[in-house]
């Protein structure tokens, strides 16, 4: 029923009014407000490494890493344009480090992870520990934790970003700070903490610094292997096939509060039933090649690239030939506030 003209010219007059005051009526945003099903601004989307990598390598020659702090291309989901996001909560970049580079050592609220990307020999050190870098691992960096990046090897090392930065901007709980010297003081050998908390043993003295996992180098040839493993001892997962969680050894629950971490492996010619789930996903390619239907558009990937479900949008996952997915996703957080959601499609 359309609405009397002078109802709506009043109902306009005194929006102007209580706007005038800093109110503004709920029946106007109310389906907005509290939609019916996730309506997210992220967007399905992929970058493709071979693609980028030429702008990455380009960004070497334009500004150092000691200038640039990160150099950093971030992937910025086309539905979120200017918010330097890859989702609604996390942000997701590619990072070059030349030989001979350091990444000056700071620390600062967001946590972050890294998945390497391209090259071996470089390292990130964190809180007093170095791990050398290799294709394929997965380093933590701990909420307002030392650490800095180097490397010592001679060709180019690449790494794809993850940090909870949108989260934290979110809750306006941002600090940062710089350490008095490019690099920290190295307190403790290399592989010292997966020697005492990655092998189903603790210390007895153990006391937790946060809820981040005491692990903060996980080797992808264990990680490999565990997949291998898995795939010897039974069918896979309709949606899934091979999947397994980066855990906290000391707690058995998530490597980070805010941030997830996920791998899965994908048989040659594995066709996955659709799957979809209210945690929008990052996903990275470290094998093989395939497909990703996220709802109605279908993305081929190859090792290397990145591509990204939205909240509550179908995925269904195709193998080639076989295929190791690297993901992550805020899943803690929604898991701890009760809101997560899953289906299959």
């Amino acid at each position: 029923m359309n609405q009397p003209v002078d109802a709506r010219a009043a109902r306009e007059a005194y929006y102007r009014q209580i706007a005038a005051k800093n109110m503004t009526p709920l029946w106007e945003s109310l389906a907005a407000l509290v939609p019916e099903r996730p309506q997210p601004a992220c967007v399905p989307a992929i970058w493709r490494y071979d693609e980028v990598r030429p702008w990455l390598m380009q960004s070497g020659s334009l500004i150092s890493a000691a200038e640039a702090v990160r150099r950093v291309l971030i992937l910025e989901n086309p539905g979120l344009s200017g918010s330097s996001a890859i989702t609604q909560s996390l942000y997701a970049g590619l990072q070059l480090i030349l030989p001979g580079e350091v990444a000056p050592s700071h620390r600062h609220t967001q946590s972050a992870l890294r998945l390497v990307v391209e090259g071996s020999g470089a390292y990130t050190a964190v809180e007093g520990e170095r791990a050398t870098m290799h294709p394929g691992d997965f380093i933590i960096t701990p909420s307002w934790t030392w650490h800095d990046h180097g490397n010592d090897a001679s060709g180019p090392v690449v790494w794809l970003d993850g940090l909870d930065i949108p989260l934290v901007r979110f809750f306006d709980c941002g600090f940062a700070e710089n350490y008095p010297q490019a690099s920290q003081p190295i307190a403790r050998p290399e592989g010292d903490a997966l020697a005492r908390y990655g092998n189903n043993l603790l210390p007895l003295d153990y006391a937790p610094r946060s809820l981040t996992s005491p692990v903060f180098a996980y080797p992808y040839a264990r990680t490999r292997e565990s997949l291998a493993q898995l795939a010897a001892a039974g069918a896979p997962h309709a949606a899934h096939s091979y999947k397994m969680q980066f855990i906290n050894p000391a707690t058995g629950g998530y490597a980070m509060p805010t941030m997830a971490a996920f791998v899965q492996l994908l048989p040659a010619g594995f066709s996955g039933a659709g799957y979809r789930c209210t945690d929008a996903t990052v996903f990275h390619v470290i094998e093989g090649k395939g497909h990703a239907r996220i709802g109605e558009r279908d993305f081929a990937f190859s090792p290397r690239d990145t591509f990204v479900v939205p909240a509550w949008a179908s995925c269904a996952l195709r193998a080639e030939e076989e295929c190791v997915l690297f993901s992550f996703s805020d899943r803690p957080v929604q898991r701890a506030l009760g809101l997560w959601r899953e289906e299959s499609t």
